[in-house]
């Protein structure tokens, strides 16, 4: 099997989707988020817009490996709101996302299934919406050596075409690198083996 080193996520938050329903407005939003700060931050903004709203239900997935979600229904009856809106998150495979549905109260009760559907088709739309992007999932690697041996680490930096994310070029240099995962394994081999450098995942 060979193991997976890409992802999908959103690259922008989308404008807000329109989804009516028996009087009720439903207006989908989603958000590319890294953690719950992210998280917490624009379900405070919405909130803060939406104020005379009834309903701010939501789902979130973040993580690459290790997936964390959460789903709620903040007060529509239990599972007929985050769970819908979680669905579509993985129906579209995507994660480090945050999905917000809106809702405005029209009068009109719509039962749990009616629920279920229209939350469901504003996640559905609101992804749809969105500019979904391929992103690889990196090991980050610190090299450390000494300024003599800077050709030697250069040349396989270079030779593996590989991404410098940060150096410190003294006496002792410092570089961090982020490698694709599939490539990972080889590039620490590169460097492992070497006299005089050190490198580590961080």
């Amino acid at each position: 099997m060979i193991e997976k080193d890409t992802y999908k996520t959103i690259e922008t938050s989308t404008e807000a989707i329109l989804f009516k329903e028996k009087n009720s407005k439903f207006f989908g939003y989603a958000y590319p988020v890294l953690n719950e700060d992210d998280v917490k931050l624009h379900l405070e903004t919405l909130k803060k817009e939406h104020h005379a709203a009834r309903h701010w239900c939501y789902a979130y997935q973040l993580g690459t490996e290790t997936i964390y979600y959460r789903a709620n229904d903040d007060g529509e009856p239990s599972n007929s709101a985050g769970m819908p809106i979680y669905g579509q998150i993985q129906s579209f495979d995507v994660t480090n996302i945050l999905v917000v549905v809106v809702r405005y109260f029209g009068g009109v009760k719509l039962g749990v299934g009616g629920l279920i559907s229209a939350y469901r088709t504003t996640a559905q739309l609101t992804l749809e919406a969105s500019t979904i992007i391929k992103k690889t999932i990196n090991v980050n690697y610190l090299i450390s050596f000494d300024y003599k041996n800077m050709n030697t680490v250069m040349r396989i930096i270079k030779e593996k075409n590989l991404n410098i994310t940060n150096q410190k070029l003294e006496l002792n240099c410092q570089i961090t690198i982020s490698v694709r995962k599939k490539e990972a394994d080889s590039v620490f081999e590169a460097f492992n083996h070497l006299f005089e450098i050190d490198i580590k995942e961080i």
